[in-house]
């Protein structure tokens, strides 16, 4: 059943009230239309009057932005003043008397609106916008008719009138009554400021900083598009199939931000119209990236898995089969192997794609119908070192804040993360509190955005080389202690006694210096003094980071160096400060809660833990393997050893996403058996013996948990394309194989969830539906969910713990054959290994992978812009063209990930961290040849 929503109101003004204001807000009373009306003081007659149900009609006024009062549609009368003031820019006052409709009022409105309509075109009929335009609607509320003054001699905007460039909207310049919303909406919320108004009058006209949409610096955000009052700027979809006639609330299924979005779909043909932005859901605040806004024609590609296929050797075609016979056939294999090599030959890795509740079904399945421990998820390779670190410093795996903290940061730390690509709705926010006066240090070895931009500046920016990441922060730790900028206060009060005198002695010690550290990282000394003491002196000071952190030998170091700021510092249990983890992937934090690791299970319960197993086995009803499995890692490394011999692959792409891509296809070649749960034929099926098709996250109801631990509905929006859904696929497989799994509905595997952790147990679908989102821990003690953690105590027992991270060089060296170093990344428009993405129209964007090269280097190697190169490492090698740029430091190279064609993880190292076996994918030895022509 797919459950309708309501398009959100738009009360004009935003809310004169702090997000994270605990402040109780002094009010005013007044009349409006005879209505007595109670509103916050700051807040706008329009937006008071919206709250009480009175509408005033507004073209230029939307609550996402300044107000401009521009327009001039929204004129009230208020008793005992002169003029019409506009209810926009006017603030409520006590005992004010306003009227919003008299006779005067009615007359200079229909004034006003026949001016707009004479420079517009009357095609209402034919217009894309019909019934969704807001100067149809005012018109019409108006009684306009016909319009008094001459329009036939008006400029029609025939010169650029249409820009189609954009791949998903389109500009029409004559419909355009220059409100300035779309100018606005470009600077006060994404902070790209690429839109501008040119001219006067009837000559006024949006421009780009280029002459097409396509060539300037617009980031397709699309919040200029869904401001727009009128056809003016306008989604491709609805030109090409009209409006939408029904809207379903969900969550964004790209990056960890979670963003609520609203599917706009036409429920007779199936068809997704348009997605946008929730105003609602605390994650985004009604703000969206490209991705999320624009890239989900992958939900009709023709590539798009169908039906189940089974064959007995990956040498075979594959037949397609009913979805009986793939699961008769899976059972009897899977069964078989158990049987002769036992369950610790059998293994599975869960999907950080897809639902909280399916990843839990994956995990379940394993434990019970196959008793194995041998369990793993994306994060492996990703932020495995984050739930290590934190773990180990702060006792919970996971970050501290909300993102509504960012309104309150007086210092940002952003360490190894582009958040303006890879995280676009939270780089926004950073951008807008930055241009507010917010500082901005950048611990990163390449120049991203945020270190420089029109609009952004930051204070410092230490352009490290790779994989001395925990040098570095040791050396701002130094600073800090030494120049007696720790909190003694906060450290006596919340932090682990048996552990502060011995850090205080490591971390003073000369080899963590500035001076020395600066040789070690090549960097300059005098940054590391100044990043050190502005993140220690700073009201607020709050950290962010990303792979550019975990990917590394020493990415839980990392994290833990990361956590000892915060903890020396007691930038921790408020808003505006903590440390903030970006996750990459939608529902990696949620693969992580739901126990899809080796050596925990549900809520990070320990799998060895007697009490643990014995609650399991009771609710379970059965028997549990009671040692911990192996890492994603070790299954492949033992599939080699001819150990390891089935796998159960949910929603990943192992021959993209893994490093050392060669080792990776040996290991699959090497198994009797490879299950491939997904939506498209990827890079890894070719090894598979049976692959059973996915749904999109459009298709199904569930959650997914974000980044900042919220967890957030999922809606289905449109019929499934599929006979089964997922959860339905797992349940099968499972009951084939001896332990009966039966559901009815995706809430009724949520609300088994909910009683095996206690992070969980206050939540259910209902108090979702209720409140929209919560963060957990949500149980009988936090009832409305933690936005902060850590605010009275740290969370681990004991208090925070300090911890002697000491730098230790990276094993990958640069030597003659191998004299650069390479990173790999994301890029805006597209995300993971492209699988989404590569099939819309973000290719039009980001067609293939590129190798970003120093001039230096590039001058040094006679390389030309665009030049087709080889790159090599000890690991293996790929071709990849050449991109010169200034923002690489000399001596590295980067690319993304995103291409098969390039498939980069040819070339990168199998070499790992030390406590989780997260792959470096940040500082791999490579040697690149110009490719004779």
């Amino acid at each position: 059943m797919i459950t309708q929503s309501e398009k959100e109101k738009d009360l004009g003004t935003p809310s004169p009230n702090p997000l994270n204001s605990t402040v109780e807000t002094e009010t005013v009373t007044l009349t409006i239309n005879h209505k007595q009306v109670t509103a916050p003081k700051g807040t706008t007659v329009m937006r008071a009057a919206a709250e009480a149900g009175i509408d005033i009609p507004k073209l230029c006024a939307t609550d996402c932005l300044t107000p401009l009062g521009g327009c001039r549609m929204c004129l009230v009368e208020i008793e005992g003043r002169r003029g019409t003031p506009a209810s926009c820019t006017t603030l409520v006052e006590e005992n004010m008397k306003v009227e919003t409709a008299t006779d005067k009022i009615v007359k200079l409105r229909k004034n006003i609106m026949e001016l707009y309509l004479s420079d517009h075109e009357f095609a209402c009929l034919t217009c894309y916008a019909n019934g969704s335009c807001d100067l149809q609607k005012v018109a019409g509320d108006l009684g306009i008719i016909n319009v008094k003054w001459d329009t036939n001699g008006k400029k029609d905007h025939a010169i650029d009138r249409y820009d189609r460039s954009n791949p998903y909207f389109v500009l029409n310049r004559a419909k355009c009554i220059s409100c300035y919303k779309c100018v606005r909406a470009c600077t006060e919320v994404q902070g790209q400021s690429a839109l501008s108004i040119e001219m006067r009058g009837f000559d006024s006209r949006i421009t780009t900083s280029t002459k097409l949409f396509i060539d300037s610096n617009c980031v397709s955000c699309g919040k200029c598009v869904e401001v727009c009052p009128t056809a003016s700027l306008m989604e491709k979809s609805v030109i090409k199939y009209g409006q939408p006639n029904k809207i379903i609330d969900s969550t964004c299924a790209y990056c960890g931000v979670g963003c609520g979005i609203q599917v706009h779909v036409n429920e007779n043909s199936n068809h997704i119209i348009k997605v946008t932005p929730l105003k609602s859901t605390k994650s985004n605040r009604g703000h969206q990236c490209v991705k999320g806004r624009f890239a989900y024609d992958y939900n009709e590609s023709k590539d798009r898995i169908l039906k189940p296929m089974i064959r007995e050797s990956i040498k075979d075609e594959w037949q397609e089969v009913t979805h009986e016979e793939a699961v008769a056939f899976t059972a009897k294999k899977l069964l078989a192997i158990q049987k002769k090599h036992g369950s610790e030959a059998i293994g599975g890795v869960c999907s950080s794609r897809t639902t909280a509740e399916e990843i839990y079904l994956v995990q379940k399945m394993l434990r019970t119908a196959l008793k194995t421990n041998n369990i793993d998820n994306c994060a492996r390779r990703c932020h495995s070192p984050t739930g290590y670190g934190l773990n180990q410093t702060l006792g919970t795996s996971a970050g501290t804040q909300d993102f509504d903290s960012i309104e309150d940061v007086d210092t940002f730390l952003i360490c190894g993360a582009n958040p303006t690509e890879a995280h676009p709705v939270v780089g926004s926010k950073i951008k807008q509190r930055v241009k507010k006066g917010a500082k901005l240090i950048i611990i990163d070895p390449r120049e991203i955005e945020l270190v420089r931009s029109p609009e952004i500046q930051a204070e410092t920016h230490i352009q490290l080389d790779p994989g001395t990441n925990v040098a570095v922060l040791n050396s701002l730790a130094h600073v800090i202690v030494k120049e007696n900028l720790h909190n003694k206060e906060y450290m006596k009060d919340k932090l682990d006694k048996t552990f502060v005198k011995d850090y205080l002695e490591f971390i003073t010690k000369d080899e963590h210096s500035p001076e020395n550290v600066a040789k070690i990282a090549n960097v300059s000394a005098d940054d590391l003094y100044k990043a050190g003491r502005l993140y220690a002196t700073s009201e607020n000071s709050s950290i962010f980071y990303g792979l550019g952190v975990t990917e590394h030998e020493h990415g839980s170091d990392g994290v833990m160096a990361l956590a000892n700021l915060a903890m020396l510092t007691g930038n921790l249990g408020r808003s505006g400060v903590g440390i903030n983890p970006l996750r990459g992937q939608n529902n990696v934090q949620g693969a992580c809660d739901m126990g899809a690791y080796p050596d925990t299970t549900v809520g990070y319960q320990k799998v060895t833990d007697e009490k643990v197993n014995k609650k399991f086995e009771k609710l379970w009803n059965t028997t549990l393997a009671k040692k911990e499995g192996l890492k994603l890692p070790e299954m492949l490394d033992s599939a080699i050893d001819g150990k390891f011999k089935a796998m159960f692959i949910q929603g990943e792409d192992f021959v993209q996403s893994e490093a050392n891509v060669n080792h990776v296809i040996k290991a699959l070649e090497n198994m009797d058996f490879v299950l491939l749960l997904d939506q498209f034929m990827n890079e890894t099926a070719p090894y598979a013996h049976v692959v059973f098709p996915a749904t999109t996250f459009l298709e199904k109801d569930g959650v997914f948990i974000n980044a900042e631990r919220r967890i957030n509905r999922v809606r289905q929006a449109v019929h499934s394309k599929i006979e089964k859904q997922e959860w339905q696929t797992i349940s099968d497989i499972s009951t084939a194989l001896g332990y009966e799994m039966s559901y009815d509905h995706p809430s009724e595997i949520w609300d088994e969830i909910a009683t095996l952790s206690d992070d969980f147990s206050g939540v259910s679908y209902a108090k979702l539906d209720e409140v929209g989102s919560v963060q957990w821990p949500c149980n009988k003690d936090n009832p409305n969910g933690t936005n902060i953690m850590h605010v009275e105590k740290i969370n681990r027992k004991g208090g925070g713990a300090l911890q002697q991270v000491s730098y230790i060089p990276s094993s990958t060296i640069t030597d003659k054959n191998f004299p650069l170093v390479l990173m790999t990344g994301r890029d805006l428009m597209h995300y993971n290994v492209g699988t989404h993405t590569r099939r819309t129209h973000n290719m039009r964007w980001h067609d293939k992978d590129v190798l970003l090269i120093n001039p230096f280097d590039a001058k040094r190697l006679q390389l030309m812009e665009k030049e087709l190169v080889k790159i090599s490492s000890e690991f293996g090698n790929t071709n990849i063209e050449v991109m010169i740029t200034r923002r690489i430091k000399p001596g590295t190279v980067f690319t993304t990930f995103h291409h098969p064609e390039v498939n980069i993880n040819f070339v990168t190292s199998d070499k790992a961290d030390k406590n989780t076996k997260c792959p470096d994918f940040k500082n791999i030895a490579v040697n690149i040849e110009k490719i004779p022509s």
